[in-house]
């Protein structure tokens, strides 16, 4: 299938609706349909501001990068896009195309493949 690779980059303390975000943006997508996702603390990392955040024991909490991704169909990227825009939160993205698929899938997997064509 083609799709998208959906990656957002917060910081570990971001919030939204007294979880961390990370949190929210993987049950959102859990709970839309999409397949998986999968979040990543990064040992070090800058923003637009040009500071360097590193992963060592005297940092600040919260202040560390985390990178949320998901592989999704065209309209499970758009819905997720809308859903987070709903919400009024301010993210940056990367979307890279991506061709997808299950090795050896089982009867589910073939069912998702049909009901997403």
């Amino acid at each position: 299938m083609d799709g998208s690779c959906l990656r957002f980059y917060l910081t570990q303390g971001h919030r939204l609706h007294g979880v961390p975000l990370w949190e929210w943006l993987l049950r959102t997508a859990s709970e839309m349909g999409v397949r998986g996702g999968s979040a990543f603390h990064a040992m070090a990392g800058f923003g637009r501001h040009h500071v360097m955040h590193e992963d060592r024991f005297f940092e600040l909490g919260g202040s560390l990068i985390v990178e949320v991704e998901f592989i999704v169909t065209p309209s499970e990227k758009v819905r997720l896009l809308e859903l987070i825009a709903a919400e009024k939160v301010r993210l940056f993205y990367a979307e890279i195309p991506a061709r997808f698929g299950v090795l050896n899938p089982d009867r589910d997997d073939l069912q998702l493949s049909q009901d997403r064509s």
